[in-house]
């Protein structure tokens, strides 16, 4: 599998984690995925630092499916930071969240979230959601050129 085709999934949640990799691997979405379990890994992962600084940082993901409320650093704070870097700064963020709460939805969108879904609670609209997700931003979504 292609490095440019991996999605990074920003979860902590291990329950949800394992519902959206089943949803994938349902919807038979083939990419690699890396997951982060919280923001700081996130962006390790992102910027080739941490446990990640061997990593070629010039490989991003294809998406990034983003939580909100994550340890360490919050979600906001992650796409805050994905969107202040030239490298990085149109990649695709889905906010894959349980957060209902407009000040959440707004924030998103105002820090450059390419979109905002709430997680679904029954399995079966959850994995609809995902692989709606898989096919809108891994097959039919023309990302930028990458430098």
């Amino acid at each position: 599998m292609s490095p440019l085709h991996v999605i990074l999934l920003v979860e902590d949640n291990s329950t949800d984690e394992e519902l959206t990799l089943r949803a994938l691997k349902k919807s038979n979405v083939g990419n690699d995925v890396v997951v982060a379990r919280d923001g700081a890994a996130a962006l390790d992962y992102l910027f080739a630092t941490g446990a990640y600084a061997g990593r070629d940082a010039q490989l991003l993901p294809q998406v990034v499916l983003l939580d909100l409320n994550l340890p360490k650093v919050g979600g906001l704070d992650v796409l805050r930071a994905i969107r202040a870097n030239a490298r990085t700064k149109h990649l695709p963020v889905v906010i894959l969240t349980s957060s209902k709460e407009d000040r959440d939805l707004l924030g998103g969108y105002e820090l450059g979230a390419n979109s905002y879904i709430v997680k679904p609670v029954d399995f079966v609209q959850f994995a609809e959601a995902v692989k709606q997700l898989g096919m809108y931003w891994l097959v039919l979504n023309q990302p930028p050129p990458r430098a």
